[in-house]
Protein backbone atom coordinates (compact mmCIF):
# COMPACT_ATOMS: atom_id res chain seq x y z
CA UNK A 1 0.00 0.00 0.00
CA UNK A 2 1.26 3.28 -1.04
CA UNK A 3 2.48 5.29 1.81
CA UNK A 4 0.10 8.64 2.22
CA UNK A 5 0.24 11.60 5.31
CA UNK A 6 -2.82 11.09 7.60
CA UNK A 7 -3.30 13.41 11.27
CA UNK A 8 -3.71 11.58 14.24
CA UNK A 9 -7.27 12.93 14.78
CA UNK A 10 -8.94 12.24 11.39
CA UNK A 11 -8.92 15.03 9.78
CA UNK A 12 -7.74 15.31 5.85
CA UNK A 13 -4.30 15.78 5.07
CA UNK A 14 -4.00 16.73 1.40
CA UNK A 15 -0.39 17.47 1.44
CA UNK A 16 1.24 14.73 -1.14
CA UNK A 17 4.52 13.13 0.42
CA UNK A 18 8.05 15.03 -0.47
CA UNK A 19 11.19 14.26 0.39
CA UNK A 20 12.81 13.87 3.98
CA UNK A 21 15.11 16.15 5.39
CA UNK A 22 17.34 14.25 7.94
CA UNK A 23 19.64 15.37 10.82
CA UNK A 24 22.45 13.66 11.34
CA UNK A 25 23.97 13.68 15.30
CA UNK A 26 21.75 16.27 16.87
CA UNK A 27 22.10 14.58 19.90
CA UNK A 28 25.87 15.04 22.00
CA UNK A 29 25.45 10.88 23.48
CA UNK A 30 24.49 9.43 20.37
CA UNK A 31 27.44 11.28 18.20
CA UNK A 32 29.57 9.66 21.14
CA UNK A 33 28.24 6.24 21.24
CA UNK A 34 29.32 6.06 17.52
CA UNK A 35 32.59 8.12 18.35
CA UNK A 36 31.41 10.67 15.62
CA UNK A 37 32.55 14.00 16.27
CA UNK A 38 30.06 16.33 17.54
CA UNK A 39 29.03 18.95 14.72
CA UNK A 40 29.08 22.89 14.91
CA UNK A 41 26.09 22.67 12.60
CA UNK A 42 23.22 20.69 11.39
CA UNK A 43 24.36 17.87 9.91
CA UNK A 44 22.16 17.05 6.83
CA UNK A 45 20.94 14.51 4.28
CA UNK A 46 17.71 13.32 2.50
CA UNK A 47 16.14 10.51 1.96
CA UNK A 48 13.28 10.34 -1.40
CA UNK A 49 9.58 10.12 -1.03
CA UNK A 50 9.86 6.34 -2.11
CA UNK A 51 11.89 6.01 1.40
CA UNK A 52 8.46 6.38 3.35
CA UNK A 53 6.50 3.82 4.85
CA UNK A 54 3.65 3.34 7.84
CA UNK A 55 5.16 2.71 11.19
CA UNK A 56 2.64 1.08 12.05
CA UNK A 57 2.78 -1.82 9.73
CA UNK A 58 5.49 -4.17 9.54
CA UNK A 59 8.80 -3.15 9.14
CA UNK A 60 10.25 -4.13 5.86
CA UNK A 61 14.24 -4.26 6.16
CA UNK A 62 17.06 -5.69 3.68
CA UNK A 63 18.17 -8.31 5.03
CA UNK A 64 21.87 -9.41 3.85
CA UNK A 65 22.95 -6.21 3.55
CA UNK A 66 24.37 -6.08 7.79
CA UNK A 67 23.15 -4.84 10.32
CA UNK A 68 20.35 -2.71 10.22
CA UNK A 69 19.85 -0.12 13.24
CA UNK A 70 16.42 1.77 14.79
CA UNK A 71 16.85 5.43 15.24
CA UNK A 72 13.66 7.01 16.57
CA UNK A 73 13.53 10.54 15.66
CA UNK A 74 11.00 13.63 16.21
CA UNK A 75 9.31 14.12 12.40
CA UNK A 76 8.00 17.41 11.74
CA UNK A 77 5.66 17.53 8.81
CA UNK A 78 5.31 20.60 6.48
CA UNK A 79 2.43 22.93 5.50
CA UNK A 80 3.62 26.03 3.43
CA UNK A 81 6.72 26.73 2.32
CA UNK A 82 9.51 27.59 4.09
CA UNK A 83 12.65 29.27 2.16
CA UNK A 84 15.52 31.47 3.68
CA UNK A 85 12.96 31.47 6.43
CA UNK A 86 13.87 33.44 10.41
CA UNK A 87 14.06 30.93 13.18
CA UNK A 88 11.14 33.34 14.80
CA UNK A 89 8.73 32.48 11.96
CA UNK A 90 9.50 28.96 11.22
CA UNK A 91 7.34 27.11 13.66
CA UNK A 92 4.04 28.44 12.21
CA UNK A 93 5.13 26.42 9.08
CA UNK A 94 5.14 22.81 11.13
CA UNK A 95 1.17 21.31 10.73
CA UNK A 96 2.14 17.98 12.07
CA UNK A 97 4.06 16.29 14.72
CA UNK A 98 4.73 12.70 14.64
CA UNK A 99 7.13 9.97 14.64
CA UNK A 100 9.81 8.59 12.60
CA UNK A 101 12.32 5.81 12.40
CA UNK A 102 15.59 6.44 10.54
CA UNK A 103 16.30 2.72 9.46
CA UNK A 104 20.19 2.73 9.16
CA UNK A 105 21.95 -0.28 7.33
CA UNK A 106 24.93 0.33 9.98
CA UNK A 107 27.49 -2.07 8.76
CA UNK A 108 26.71 -0.73 5.05
CA UNK A 109 27.13 2.60 6.26
CA UNK A 110 30.42 2.43 8.21
CA UNK A 111 31.95 0.86 4.37
CA UNK A 112 30.70 3.91 2.29
CA UNK A 113 32.34 6.51 5.45
CA UNK A 114 35.51 4.33 5.28
CA UNK A 115 35.25 5.07 1.37
CA UNK A 116 34.42 9.18 1.68
CA UNK A 117 31.07 7.72 0.13
CA UNK A 118 27.84 9.12 0.08
CA UNK A 119 25.35 7.37 2.57
CA UNK A 120 22.02 7.02 0.65
CA UNK A 121 22.26 3.05 0.05
CA UNK A 122 22.18 2.88 3.73
CA UNK A 123 19.42 5.69 4.60
CA UNK A 124 17.38 6.30 1.76
CA UNK A 125 15.88 2.48 0.79
CA UNK A 126 12.82 2.13 0.03
CA UNK A 127 10.97 1.62 3.20
CA UNK A 128 13.78 3.27 5.17
CA UNK A 129 11.40 6.42 6.70
CA UNK A 130 8.71 4.61 8.80
CA UNK A 131 6.42 7.03 9.63
CA UNK A 132 3.40 7.39 12.55
CA UNK A 133 0.31 9.86 12.07
CA UNK A 134 0.99 13.49 13.17
CA UNK A 135 -0.48 15.04 15.79
CA UNK A 136 -1.94 18.16 14.60
CA UNK A 137 0.06 21.65 15.90
CA UNK A 138 -2.55 22.48 17.85
CA UNK A 139 -1.95 19.33 19.94
CA UNK A 140 1.27 20.05 20.90
CA UNK A 141 1.56 23.20 23.12
CA UNK A 142 5.21 22.66 24.46
CA UNK A 143 7.71 21.41 21.54
CA UNK A 144 10.81 22.34 23.38
CA UNK A 145 9.64 19.86 25.55
CA UNK A 146 8.62 16.87 23.88
CA UNK A 147 9.96 13.06 24.97
CA UNK A 148 10.70 10.49 22.85
CA UNK A 149 10.99 6.24 23.72
CA UNK A 150 11.62 3.99 22.29
CA UNK A 151 10.88 -0.04 23.31
CA UNK A 152 12.41 -2.83 21.78
CA UNK A 153 10.50 -6.54 23.12
CA UNK A 154 9.53 -4.87 25.90
CA UNK A 155 12.62 -2.90 27.04
CA UNK A 156 13.81 0.68 27.08
CA UNK A 157 15.96 1.24 24.44
CA UNK A 158 16.07 4.79 23.28
CA UNK A 159 15.07 7.71 24.97
CA UNK A 160 15.71 12.27 24.48
CA UNK A 161 14.40 15.23 25.55
CA UNK A 162 14.24 17.80 22.34
CA UNK A 163 15.87 20.00 24.77
CA UNK A 164 18.51 17.95 24.48
CA UNK A 165 18.84 18.26 20.94
CA UNK A 166 22.14 20.37 20.12
CA UNK A 167 19.99 22.29 17.24
CA UNK A 168 16.88 23.02 18.48
CA UNK A 169 13.88 23.08 16.09
CA UNK A 170 12.97 26.33 15.09
CA UNK A 171 17.00 26.83 14.29
CA UNK A 172 16.98 23.47 12.54
CA UNK A 173 13.93 24.49 10.15
CA UNK A 174 15.40 28.03 9.50
CA UNK A 175 19.30 26.30 8.87
CA UNK A 176 17.62 23.41 6.18
CA UNK A 177 15.70 26.56 4.62
CA UNK A 178 18.88 28.22 3.63
CA UNK A 179 19.39 25.59 1.36
CA UNK A 180 16.55 23.52 0.99
CA UNK A 181 13.28 25.12 0.04
CA UNK A 182 10.90 22.90 2.34
CA UNK A 183 7.77 22.43 0.36
CA UNK A 184 4.34 21.37 1.62
CA UNK A 185 4.08 17.90 2.60
CA UNK A 186 8.08 17.56 3.18
CA UNK A 187 9.07 16.00 6.39
CA UNK A 188 12.18 17.10 8.46
CA UNK A 189 13.15 14.76 10.89
CA UNK A 190 15.40 15.64 13.51
CA UNK A 191 18.10 13.85 14.96
CA UNK A 192 17.96 10.47 17.05
CA UNK A 193 19.19 10.58 20.79
CA UNK A 194 21.36 7.47 22.55
CA UNK A 195 20.45 4.01 22.51
CA UNK A 196 20.56 2.85 18.72
CA UNK A 197 21.18 -0.71 17.86
CA UNK A 198 20.15 -3.63 15.64
CA UNK A 199 17.18 -5.00 14.61
CA UNK A 200 16.52 -9.06 14.44
CA UNK A 201 13.20 -10.60 12.42
CA UNK A 202 10.40 -10.94 14.91
CA UNK A 203 11.29 -7.38 17.50
CA UNK A 204 8.49 -6.03 18.51
CA UNK A 205 8.61 -2.25 19.24
CA UNK A 206 6.52 0.85 21.24
CA UNK A 207 7.77 4.13 19.91
CA UNK A 208 6.21 7.26 21.58
CA UNK A 209 6.11 10.77 21.99
CA UNK A 210 5.31 10.54 25.78
CA UNK A 211 2.06 11.38 26.87
CA UNK A 212 0.48 12.60 23.43
CA UNK A 213 1.27 9.98 20.84
CA UNK A 214 2.23 5.80 20.57
CA UNK A 215 2.76 3.43 17.68
CA UNK A 216 3.23 0.02 18.04
CA UNK A 217 4.92 -1.94 15.19
CA UNK A 218 7.26 -5.23 14.53
CA UNK A 219 9.83 -6.10 12.24
CA UNK A 220 8.82 -8.36 9.64
CA UNK A 221 10.42 -12.04 9.57
CA UNK A 222 12.77 -13.05 6.99
CA UNK A 223 10.71 -14.00 3.66
CA UNK A 224 13.29 -17.59 3.80
CA UNK A 225 11.73 -18.52 6.58
CA UNK A 226 8.49 -19.25 5.05
CA UNK A 227 6.44 -17.27 7.97
CA UNK A 228 4.36 -14.54 6.71
CA UNK A 229 5.15 -10.93 8.08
Amino acid sequence: MAYTHRFTDGSPCNLTPGKVVCVGRNYAEHAKELNNPIPSSPLLFMKPASALAELGEPLQIPWGLGTCHHELELALLIGRPLKGADAAEVMSAVVGYGLALDLTLRDLQSSLKSKGHPWERAKAFDGACPLSGFLPAGAVTDWRGLQLRLRRNGQPQQQGNCRDMLFPLDELLSNISQTFTLSPGDVVITGTPPGVGPLYPGDVLKAEIVGLLSVDTRVAHLAASGETP
